[in-house]
């Protein structure tokens, strides 16, 4: 097909566009020593989200989230910390759970409540605090529903 002509001028332009690896010399190991401490990442160094900065992030992803899987998600998550979430979150996954019409994750999220609290004086503070919305919406309580398993 090409010419022996052709076929020499086209690696001649090949080896041309290369650059040269002569000039890169391998450093020495104290350079090597020196710099690496400055490269390691501490992976455990993170920011420290503060209870009003979960607080806005969720209700910002509870606003975010259109259907039940992020719904879901997002709950399974929020409960997931070593802390109980402000009722202001939970006011806002009980209107998301409402936007993608599930009423058993709403009535879960109350039960889920009830096991992350530390005794039933808060989940009551709760229940008072939440009263408006749980009428506003319909929702009932697991107690409520099966009142003779409780």
């Amino acid at each position: 097909m090409f010419t022996a002509s052709i076929r020499s001028s086209l690696r001649a332009r090949a080896v041309a566009q290369v650059p040269r690896m002569a000039s890169i010399t391998k450093p020495s190991i104290m350079s090597r020593a020196s710099v690496l401490p400055q490269q390691i990442r501490a992976y455990s160094d993170h920011h420290e989200e503060t209870f009003e900065e979960f607080t806005a992030r969720y209700e910002q992803e509870f606003e975010k989230a259109y259907d039940l899987f992020e719904v879901q998600r997002t709950l399974n998550n929020c409960f997931s910390y070593d802390l109980v979430p402000a009722p202001v979150v939970i006011e806002k996954a009980l209107q998301a759970c409402r936007r993608v019409n599930d009423y058993p994750t709403a009535v879960r999220t109350f039960e889920a409540l009830k096991h992350k609290v530390e005794n039933k004086e808060q989940y009551q503070a709760y229940l008072d605090e939440l009263k408006d919305i749980r009428q506003e919406l319909g929702i009932d309580l697991k107690e409520d529903l099966y009142a003779d398993e409780a």
